[in-house]
Formats: structure tokens, sequence, C-alpha cells
């Protein structure tokens, strides 16, 4: 096996040599001049990247804790929140949102299929709903909704959107102002090609006026302290600043070869390593479509066990990721975001070929 086996997975994803290189410089103070002007650098970058001229709050976490930051400023306990669920992650939203003592309503969407935007704007019809969440990229289930759709029925009402983008940003079209997103959640790990560690909520006007009213407790994940430190020229805590560094050059190798190249160039990998799998005779969980371009799932074959199959995936010196949930056992998860190498994947695959039963 390799000493560093080669990620094909949906996250986190390789990240480039230049953005690794800037975390071994010597360790910076958060508070410096030169620091505070990266972390604004930073900021401004991202909200090139999720299309939105509001503000866009950054964190020292996994794309969890930003997500626990919407049910914190958003949610008191008693509320109803609508989370649409296809997939591990959807359930994990649901957890979330109960844990705060939400009255949830689980809108329950069959897996491996994208949840239909009439069927969702018809939920969050329900005037008494205070949040709907929905997740874009469900990686478990290598299936990606159609968020603009959901948007575009649903403008304008009390009900404010959440969305998971962790897996999407940066990887598959989002238009976080266009398509009236009130709270659009993100992570450094995935689209971006960065380390894990940080995470993002773009917040809209329409989600601040809320998170005024909500006397929820909060305190890391305030999004008044983190914002009035932002103004300010930081972070209200110590950040990762490494990570941080790590980040801005990311950010410009994502601005430098722009977002549409990077969303082509996803869709052209995820459509060629399809044709492969399906040549090869075995069969896909996740649909055959362009805009799932960010996961493919690959079923087990009947006889095959998935984790033999992914420890000789290992021992070839890739890593791939199994199922989650429902699709624990039964599927075989390949990445293809951010700087995933085509030509990685392809020997990952061959390797996966050359360890299925005769």
């Amino acid at each position: 096996m390799a000493d560093t086996p080669f990620l094909l997975t949906p996250g986190p994803v390789p990240v480039p040599p230049e953005v690794l290189a800037v975390q071994s410089e010597p360790q910076q103070h958060h508070r410096s001049a030169a620091f505070v002007a990266t972390y604004g650098e930073v900021l401004r970058k991202l909200k090139l990247v999720f299309r939105t001229e509001h503000d866009v709050l950054l964190f020292t976490a996994s794309g969890t804790g930003a997500f626990e930051s919407v049910f914190a400023n958003l949610i008191e306990p008693g509320d109803r929140v609508l989370c649409v669920s296809a997939g591990a992650f959807g359930d994990r939203w649901v957890a979330m949102a109960r844990a705060f003592g939400a009255d949830v309503t689980v809108l329950e969407c069959e897996w491996g299929r994208p949840p239909d935007p009439a069927v969702v704007a018809e939920a969050m019809a329900d005037e008494t709903l205070r949040l709907a969440v929905v997740v874009h990229s469900e990686t478990s289930t290598a299936t990606v909704t159609d968020i603009q759709a959901i948007g575009e029925r649903t403008r304008g009402r009390k009900c404010l959107l959440a969305i998971d983008a962790v897996s999407s940003l940066g990887a598959v079209p989002i238009e976080t102002d266009a398509w009236g997103l009130d709270v659009v959640v993100s992570g450094s790990q995935k689209g971006m090609s960065t380390p894990p560690g940080l995470s993002f909520a773009s917040v809209s006007p329409a989600a601040w006026e809320r998170s005024r009213e909500t006397g929820t407790p909060r305190f890391y994940f305030d999004w008044k302290r983190t914002l009035d430190a932002q103004n300010g020229g930081g972070s209200p805590f110590t950040p990762a600043t490494a990570t941080v560094n790590a980040l801005d050059v990311a950010l410009d190798r994502v601005l430098d070869e722009g977002l549409e190249a990077i969303w082509e160039r996803t869709r052209g990998l995820a459509g060629r390593f399809r044709a492969r799998v399906l040549a090869s005779g075995l069969e896909l969980y996740s649909p055959d479509d362009e805009s799932c371009s960010l996961v493919t799932a690959v079923q087990v074959p009947e006889g095959a066990d998935a984790n033999e199959l992914r420890r000789a995936v290992l021992a070839a010196g890739y890593i791939i990721e199994g199922g989650r949930g429902r699709t624990a056992g039964k599927v075989l998860r390949f990445g293809h975001l951010g700087a995933t190498d085509e030509g990685a994947l392809n020997a990952g695959f061959d390797a996966l070929l050359a360890a299925l039963p005769a």
C-alpha cells in the first residue's frame, strides 16, 4: 500500500501542493496585520464563490458546525421546521433540528433520486413553518437536488430556506442571491480543495432579521458576534490560521479557473467515469445524469463484500467510500470534486475491477 493513498472520496478531496505548502509556513498571530488582511480577502472571495452580495460568516468548524449555527440563530424550541431527507445528511439535519427542540416535519424522499422540487414547494406552503432545510448534494446517495427550482417556487414565503451545500459549493452551480436562498452552508474540504476545519454560512437579510428575533442561547456560533468581529477585521475567537491561509490560495485557484469552467470540468469527469462503470458491467446506484456529477455510487455486485473491496482498493493505494445508512454495504462511492485527479480515479477503479470475485 502507498504511504499516502490517493483520495477518491466525496471529501476530503486531494489538496493541491501549493495549497498544502502554505500550512507549513511560520505560524502567524491571528491579530497580526498580515493575517487580518488575508482573513478579509478570504471573506471577499467567498462571496464571489457563493454568488452573493450579502454576508458570509466563517467558522473554525466542520460543515456540521456551521449548520448548527443555522438552528442556533433561526429557531426556538417548538418552532416548526421542515427537513427534506433523501439520504444520510438529510437525516443528520433532522436529528439536529430535534436536538434544538424543533417541531420537525420530515419530507421522506426516495434514496438515490433527487427530491421533486414541486413536492418540496408544496410542503413549504404550510404557513406555520419557520424554516426548511434541503441538502443540495447528498453525497451518501450521489444525487444533486434542483435547488434553483425549489427557490423559484418558494421565493417570498415566511418560511426561510437553508441549503446544505457542504459538498456542492464550487463544484456545481449554486446562485445564492439569484435563486433566493436564505442560508447556504459549506465547508473547506470538498469543492474548495482545502484541508478540513473551516466552514461558511451565507446569510440573507431575511435570515438576519429572523436571527435578531430568536432567543435561542448561542455563543461560539452566534452570527452577530461573528459578523461584528469580521467587520472589525477578524474572528471573534482564535481561528485555524494556517487553514485560512491555505483557503486563501485555494480560492485563488478556484477563481482563476472560473466557476463555470470548474462546473464543466466536473461534469465531464463524472460522465466519463459513469461510462466506464457501465461499460465494465457494473451498475450505478446514483442517477446517470450530468446534474449528479459530484459523486458516483457503484452498486456492489451480488456475492461481493463492500468492505473487502474497499480494503483491496486501499492496498493498491486508493481510498474510496462505502455506503452510509441504508446504503451501507450496498454501494461504493467515488468522488469527482475539486482537485480529484482523473488518472488516479481510473487507476482506483481498475483496482476495484481487479478485486471483484470471478
